[in-house]
């Protein structure tokens, strides 16, 4: 019998109750026959994987994604930096690594792709996201609508970015913000094709629509959505998770297309290493 593969989670949340690592498990759960899966919780407990592993998902969390505490943040950093060091050595055998909100806007940062900036005002709620022209024929994005729509929750984005860094590093553009003709903002990048192995989003493509309602029908939950964004924000959000077309898609698509991807170069990549 074949070995599995390994897979790593990074739980970036800093042990605060959320959804999203949830999420990221259930989508894991779901290659359980592929992959041995190891949990890694990097902001409470300093822990961080190694580089033996195949798979890498790093989750969004709480915070400015500029600061860290000297230690688990430089750890990340250097598993990153380890990892990317290790594909530009490798032709065949390559690690791969998905970013989600928090980790992206770290890796972001790390790449220097880019301003990195508090936003005017939290994005929360379910978002449309446009595609780019490269976010319309990439491997995993080409797969969605246009424009996408996900679980937005930002203090923090990505502008101004650098396209020198981009083109040294063949990195992509995917997908951009809202269209928001009424307000003069630049519109920030929602996702990014930093090279064939290394792909993150600003948004949640793990957040489920059953989750999400369950979790956003709790009455302190919903109280506290209406309190900070509005009856009609809370409203349109609870509309749209039942929308097929919508957070479904994206779930569906995005973090499953990501790993079967990786699945699938691994073992094309052993075959021509035999």
């Amino acid at each position: 019998m074949e070995d599995k593969l390994k897979m790593a989670l990074l739980d970036m949340n800093e042990g605060k109750p959320n959804q999203g690592m949830r999420g990221i498990r259930d989508i894991a759960a779901m290659y359980r026959n592929i992959f041995d899966i190891d949990e890694f919780d990097v902001r409470s407990k300093n822990e961080i994987p190694g580089t033996n592993y195949d798979v890498y998902i790093s989750s969004g969390g709480p915070g400015n994604p500029m600061e860290g505490d000297g230690k688990w943040d430089k750890a990340w950093y250097g598993l990153v930096g380890d990892l990317w060091s290790y594909n530009l050595q490798h032709t065949y055998d390559k690690k791969y690594m998905f970013f989600i909100c928090h980790s992206f806007q770290m890796a972001c940062n790390y790449f220097e792709l880019g301003t990195l900036a508090p936003r005017k005002s939290t994005s929360f709620g379910i978002m449309p996201v446009h595609l780019t022209r490269f976010g319309e024929n990439d491997e995993i994005f080409g797969y969605l609508n246009d424009p996408l729509y996900a679980v937005d929750s930002r203090d923090y984005q990505l502008i101004q970015p650098d396209l020198e860094v981009f083109r040294m590093n063949g990195s992509k553009i995917l997908a951009l913000e809202k269209i928001r003709n009424h307000v003069e903002y630049e519109r920030a990048i929602m996702a990014v094709r930093f090279s064939d192995e290394f792909v993150g989003t600003q948004f949640h493509p793990e957040a489920d629509p059953l989750g999400m309602k369950i979790h956003f029908q709790k009455a302190d939950i919903r109280d506290n959505v209406i309190k900070n964004f509005g009856q009609k924000k809370y409203d349109t959000m609870m509309e749209q998770i039942d929308d097929p077309d919508k957070i479904e898609l994206t779930h569906d698509t995005i973090l499953p297309k990501f790993i079967e991807n990786a699945v699938n170069k691994i073992h094309a990549n052993k075959t021509v290493l035999v």
